[in-house]
């Protein structure tokens, strides 16, 4: 008995391609079938079996809901790493790449001393990737949710990151007394009410770690405010935030008495990430 010609994986392949993005497609397909992007394109005559087809089409009815494609297949690389996500935790974006090499640049290699904080740490993606590349530095990861700490936890285990440790409450809360070279945080920063928050991937995402009061600063205000007791003397404050707020929180860290304050661009040119030192 031939296999029908549309049960082919190319076909099935091109035929989701013209109902949602072609990579999401090839993400979808390649989980659906427990196998790796590649192994598609050197499969690409196979036949799927009803199972596979019922699983890539269960995927691919949520993904034309708008459902994320990280959320569905669980996954999102950052850095160098493969992290497990779900709807309690942000989806790890590359622009956040950039608060990670910025925070690189000011701890030195083979720093054993430096100790580093990272605020609202959510999958962990910023804490874990500063830690894989400065093994011998000591992190610290705060979230308020503890759904999203499991998750932090389990994605250090699964890629074997021990220098990291994970507190839960808000912003500083956990750490009461304690010092560091740097902190570091990707807090929200949306408008509540913002347009944007009904619109893409942020419909699904946590509401509690995308917006933050009537201009999006009020968790930034808080963490500027009060990041003065909980850094080394020269030590640096680094956050991620929106394309229109680098003026006002260059006026946030000069308030708070910070200096070398500067804002850094992403690759599309769009203010990204503001940082200062403290006296």
């Amino acid at each position: 008995m031939e296999t029908s010609p549309k049960t082919r994986l190319d076909a099935v392949l091109r035929d989701a391609c013209e109902r949602v993005d072609a990579a999401d497609a090839k993400a979808l397909l390649a989980h659906a079938l427990g196998k790796s992007p590649a192994w598609l394109i050197a499969h690409a005559d196979e036949a799927l079996d009803d199972d596979a087809l019922g699983r890539f089409d269960v995927l691919l009815r949520s993904r034309i809901d708008g459902q994320p494609v990280a959320y569905l297949v669980g996954r999102r690389g950052f850095w160098t790493l493969d992290l497990a996500v779900t709807p309690d935790t942000l989806i790890p974006r590359p622009e956040t790449e950039l608060l990670v090499e910025l925070a690189l640049s000011r701890i030195p290699q083979g720093a054993a001393a430096s100790r580093i904080a990272d605020l609202g740490t959510g999958s962990g993606a910023i804490a874990l990737a500063i830690a894989v590349e400065r093994p011998r530095c000591s992190v610290v990861a705060t979230d308020a949710s503890e759904a999203a700490l499991r998750v932090a936890q389990g994605n250090a285990r699964d890629n074997a990151v021990a220098n990291v440790q994970f507190r839960h409450g808000s912003w500083f809360a956990p750490l009461a007394g304690e010092r560091f070279d740097l902190i570091a945080s990707n807090p929200p920063y949306i408008a509540n009410g913002d347009a944007h928050l009904a619109e893409g991937d942020l419909r699904f995402e946590p509401a509690a770690a995308l917006s933050s009061g009537s201009d999006g600063l009020d968790d930034i205000r808080e963490i500027i405010s009060g990041a003065g007791g909980f850094l080394a003397d020269r030590g640096w404050l680094l956050l991620e935030h929106g394309l229109d707020q680098g003026v006002a929180i260059r006026e946030l860290f000069e308030a708070a008495g910070f200096v070398e304050i500067a804002t850094e661009q992403d690759l599309e040119s769009r203010d990204r990430v503001t940082l200062g030192r403290r006296r």
